[in-house]
Parts: structure tokens; C-alpha cells; sequence
């Protein structure tokens, strides 16, 4: 059953339209009544904490599915949550861009992105919640699920590095001894190339999602999602251990000689062990939400996480307070603008980039309607496919306009709908709610800027290494282990980690100097592919996947010849009418 109704269908049956009237008695029994403000819900349940010794209840708590009503109260509860479980996701990627790690933006446009990506989220995520039927087509556009969006990590490698280049061969300007300055046209020329590339996302939409996945299947995005969060650990280590920008490298001006820079608080060399100490205190936090917390605390150990290390670092002065001080009452989309642009070597990145995010988006959408008590077959669920990655592909255009980078359906919040056991979409329009309210509010945005980097990379670190074990969780769900399979793992990992691991050794590949600008970009774009370790090793496995034939496993230790006909069962039991197979061993049991 689907969408309050009796058999599944793509378009839903038309209920007889309410009268004013009928309206007015609806809102005033919700928010008037006790039932329609609280109901009869277990609200202990999600604040009791998971103590040894302590009784448990074994009363399981009420579904409440994709539009059954539901009191206000727990909506804007279990809305929160959700806010709160995607809020590290979301706040992380524009921390990292515009840091000293990336185009190291002034404080203020730091603060409009964070503050922007907040608000860019919660109006995107309605889009996919809500799902419009395009008119005169049997296409539709979004989930209508708790298909929650954010912006993709899969940009950040590819963003870094592209800005890395950018810095290098003076698209972006260093001042005389080579420390990066303020470089907005490069964030610029980021949303401008992700704008254009989006729209391959927009296409493969309209593809059935059986051949995106029989071209991208398990064993493609597998150990490129992998990839993707193995790279980023680098960046979240080093921030960790007091800073992934200047002041982490082994040459630099004496500005940096201390973490962040020598005009910041309690600025200490980078990898001193107050930082490590500040980073663990999160790391720690994190750990004992999930071992002892209540389920509301569980979906959101991470930003406890953060906000414990927080207190700590303000509790023993490691907080700037500027920043704060200085940031307006209110923001919102295009207070700052970007010039954009197209930045030729960072194509093909970014489409490999949106061809990911489609991709997942297929494994978020059926795993949310999992979780949602929803058909995972059929006409209605692949419509939900099909509006999802369209919904995708848009957000990914339309983000771009708003001055964020590249968005994705989010998977963390399907462990928060099996967890609460709310698939409503109530309770997702409150999460988005929260969401723009959060990026309204410029002071909260600057207070997440001015977070000690060691507090935030005990947060991303843990993070990333999810976003790699989610890779290793599709490898192993989607791709059998045999002898072709892990060739095609080890050819395309090989390249992939060297590449992850020692991301410069391309760089001298090519020794063309000369001003011939079209052939330079064509040569950075080579560069930049094959220096991003998860775009190689999608390629590589795409290729080997198409190419290399299924082979003949040996089955009970024995290996089937392709010119020998295999009996059916039921010839050998007609053969063999006393239970013993043409080899002579017992029949009982079933053939591979």
C-alpha cells in the first residue's frame, strides 16, 4: 500500500475536495485539541537513555506513515531531529571550501555560505518532499518521502583540488612568499562548471534506473564512495591536529608558525596535544551517545559531539569571538554574490561528481522507502527513482544559482526514521523549517565558522570515515566476491589510492609552457582527473565492468564444463529414482 491508498499506483486516487469550512475545523482541532497538539505518543521514549541495568520497555513505538496525521508537537520534534542529524553534513562542506584549506575567504562571506547552505537545504529538501507531477508527462519531480538534501561531499576532493591547481598556475592570486589570498572567482568558476555539468544528472533521470545501475553498478560506486571518504580523511586528520591550511605545512611564513595564525587564541604548534585532546573530547562524546544516549540523542551524537567540544574550547579560551560579534542579526541567498564562470579542468571531475550523486541517490531512495514501509518495486517506486534524480540534477543547477556547490539526498536521515519510527512528511517540512530558521540567523552560522578547527576535525573526521564505510557497505551488499570482481576491485583501487595517497605525481607529466591557453586547460583538466583518485577508479571500473566477461565459478569443488549439458533435478530424480545424483552423492539437496 502507498500514499494513503489502496493498490499501488503513480497517480493517487483524488479524494473529494474539503470545503473552507472543513479546513477551518481541521486547523482548529490540531491546534486546539490535546490530541491534535500532543496525541498519545511515548515522548519518554526518545529521551530514555540505553543505561546497563536499566529497565527497558518492550513496547515498540507507533509508525506513523507517509501522511498519517500526527500531533504538532512531535512533528516539530522529530523535525528537529532530522535538522539536527544533517546539520554536521551540511555546515561541513562550505566550512572546508572557503577555509584556508580551500579559496580562504574573508570571515563574513564564510559565514553567508554556512548561513546560505543552511537555507539552501531546507528549500531544496521541500522540492524532493513534496513531489510535483510534470504536467502532460508521466514524469514526476522529487520523492514525496523524507528525502532530506545537502550539499555532497563528493565535491570537496574534487573542489580542493581544482582550487589547489588554480593557486598554482595563478588563476588565483599568493601573495610574495607564496601564502594563498582571498581567491572568490575560483568558488566562482566552481558553481558556474557544477551549474553546466548538472545537467547530465537531469538526464540520466529520464533513463530507467536498471541501466544506470547496470552501467554504474555496486562494483563502480562501491569503491568510488570509498575513495571519496578516504580522501577527504586527510583533511579532517590534519584540522584535528590544529589546521589543514598553511599553518600544517612543513614550509610557511612566520605568520602560521602556530595554528590557526599567530593573531588567533591560544594558538598552539600545529599537532600539539591540547588540539588532539580538544578533537577527542568529540570523538569521545560521539562513542558514548551511541553506547549509552536515548534514541534522540543516538541520531544526533554528532552535533552533541560538537557541541561538547565546544564547551570545552570555550571554557579554556580557544575561541575567537570577533567573527561573532561582527556578523549581522540576519542573512539570506545572494547577500554575497560570486562571478561565475566555466573553469575547464574541473569538467570532468564534476560530472563524474553529479554521475555519483545520481547514483546514490537510487540507494538513499530505495532505502528510504524501506525504512517508510513503501513498495521497493513497481511502477510507484520507480517514479519516486525517477523524480528523485531529476529533483537531484535541478537542486544540483539550482543550488549553483544560490551560490552552493553541488546537493545531495542525504542517507543519515533514514536512521532517523527507522530509529523514531516516523516516515511522515510532516515531520520533514519541520526539519526544513528549522533548517532556514537556523540559516536566517546569521549569529548561529558565525558561531559554527568560529569553531577551533581541532573541535571541528574530531567531528569530520568521524564523518568522513563514515562516508568511507558506506562505500565498503555497498561493495560488500552488491558485489559477489569472485576472481573477476576482485580484479576489477584491485585494478581500479591500485590507481585510485596511489592517486588518494600521493596526489601530486602527475604533475610533471606534461612540460608544455607555452600560451597556448585552450591546449593548458586541456592538460590541467588530464592533470586534474588523474590526480583525483575516486574519478580514476570509476573510470576504471566502468570500463573493466563493460568489458571483462562473467566466468565460470566453481560450484561443490568441482568446476561445470560450458559443453556439457547440467541435468535439471528433475531428470535426475527421474535417472535416479532412489535420491542419488549423477556423480552418486545424495540428490537432497539444491544445485547452484
Amino acid at each position: 500500500m502507498d500514499e494513503d491508498q489502496g493498490p499501488s499506483q503513480i497517480v493517487p486516487q483524488r479524494e473529494p475536495k474539503k470545503t473552507m469550512g472543513q479546513r477551518l475545523n481541521f486547523v482548529k482541532r490540531t491546534f486546539t485539541t490535546k490530541q491534535g497538539l500532543l496525541g498519545d505518543y511515548d515522548y519518554a521514549f526518545l529521551l530514555r537513555p540505553n543505561i546497563p541495568f536499566m529497565k527497558k520497555t518492550r513496547q515498540a513505538a507507533p509508525f506513523f506513515g507517509l501522511n498519517d496525521k500526527m500531533p504538532v508537537v512531535l512533528a516539530l520534534i522529530l523535525g528537529l531531529q532530522h535538522a539536527l542529524a544533517m546539520l554536521a553534513g551540511v555546515i561541513t562542506p562550505p566550512i572546508l571550501m572557503s577555509g584556508a584549506a580551500g579559496v580562504n575567504l574573508a570571515v563574513d562571506m564564510q559565514q553567508y555560505l554556512v548561513s546560505t547552505a543552511l537555507i539552501v537545504s531546507g528549500i531544496l529538501s521541500m522540492i524532493q518532499i513534496t513531489r510535483f507531477h510534470i504536467y502532460g508527462t508521466p514524469y514526476y519531480l522529487g520523492t514525496g518521502l523524507i528525502s532530506v538534501v545537502g550539499i555532497s561531499f563528493s565535491i570537496i576532493p574534487v573542489a580542493l583540488g581544482g582550487f589547489a591547481q588554480m593557486y598554482a598556475n595563478g588563476f588565483c592570486p599568493t601573495d610574495a612568499d607564496g601564502t594563498k589570498l582571498p581567491c572568490p572567482d575560483a568558488y566562482g568558476a566552481l558553481l558556474g562548471t557544477a551549474a553546466c555539468c548538472a545537467l547530465i544528472e537531469v538526464l540520466l533521470a529520464f533513463m530507467p534506473p536498471r541501466i544506470i545501475l547496470k552501467i554504474f553498478p555496486p562494483i563502480v560506486t562501491g569503491p568510488t564512495v570509498m575513495l571519496i571518504g578516504i580522501s577527504l580523511i586527510e583533511t579532517g586528520f590534519k584540522n584535528w591536529a590544529g589546521g589543514s591550511g598553511s599553518c600544517s605545512d612543513a614550509t610557511h611564513s612566520a605568520f602560521f608558525d602556530v595554528c590557526p595564525n599567530v593573531g588567533a587564541p591560544h594558538a598552539l604548534p600545529w599537532g600539539s596535544p591540547e588540539y588532539l585532546g580538544l578533537g577527542f573530547s568529540v570523538f569521545l562524546t560521539i562513542i558514548l551517545c551511541e553506547r549509552f544516549g536515548a534514541p534522540l540523542m543516538k541520531s544526533t551524537s554528532v552535533i552533541i559531539g560538537l557541541l561538547v567540544g565546544c564547551i570545552i574550547a570555550a571554557a579554556t579560551g580557544y575561541f575567537d569571538r570577533s567573527g561573532i560579534d561582527a556578523a549581522p542579526a540576519a542573512s539570506f541567498i545572494w547577500v554575497h554574490t560570486f562571478k561565475l564562470t566555466v573553469y575547464g579542468p574541473l569538467v570532468l571531475p564534476v560530472l563524474a561528481v553529479f554521475i555519483i550523486c545520481a547514483c546514490e541517490a537510487i540507494g538513499d531512495i530505495t532505502a528510504t522507502c524501506d525504512v517508510s514501509r513503501l513498495e521497493v518495486e513497481g511502477r510507484t517506486y520507480e517514479s519516486r527513482i525517477q523524480g528523485g534524480v531529476l529533483a537531484d540534477g535541478l537542486n544540483g543547477i539550482l543550488a549553483a544559482l544560490m551560490t552552493i556547490t553541488p546537493m545531495s539526498t542525504f542517507a543519515q536521515n533514514n536512521g532517523v526514521i527507522a530509529l523514531t519510527r516516523c516516515a511522515n512528511r510532516t515531520a520533514g517540512y519541520c526539519c526544513c523549517a528549522f533548517l532556514i530558521i537556523m540559516g536566517v540567523f546569521a549569529k548561529f552560522a558565525a558561531a559554527l565558522v568560529a569553531i577551533p578547527s581541532a573541535v571541528l576535525g574530531g567531528m569530520t573526521t568521524f564523518l568522513f570515515c563514515s562516508v568511507a564505510v558506506s562505500g565498503i557497505a555497498i561493495i560488500t551488499r552488491g558485489v559477489p566476491f569472485t576472481r573477476r570482481n576482485r580484479f576489477i576491485l584491485t585494478a581500479g583501487l591500485s590507481i585510485g589510492y596511489g592517486a588518494t595517497l600521493v596526489p601530486t605525481y602527475f604533475d610533471n607529466v606534461f612540460s608544455y609552457s607555452g600560451d597556448n591557453r585552450s591546449l593548458q586547460g586541456f592538460l590541467d583538466a588530464i592533470v586534474l582527473v588523474m590526480e583525483t583518485g575516486f574519478t580514476v577508479t570509476a573510470f576504471v571500473c566502468v570500463i573493466l565492468n563493460l568489458t571483462l566477461d562473467e566466468e565460470i565459478e566453481e560450484t561443490d569443488e568441482k568446476l561445470i564444463a560450458p559443453d556439457v549439458p547440467v541435468a535439471t533435478e528433475e531428470e535426475q530424480k527421474f535417472a535416479h529414482p532412489n535420491g542419488e545424483s549423477l556423480d552418486g552423492s545424495s540428490g537432497h539437496g539444491k544445485q547452484s
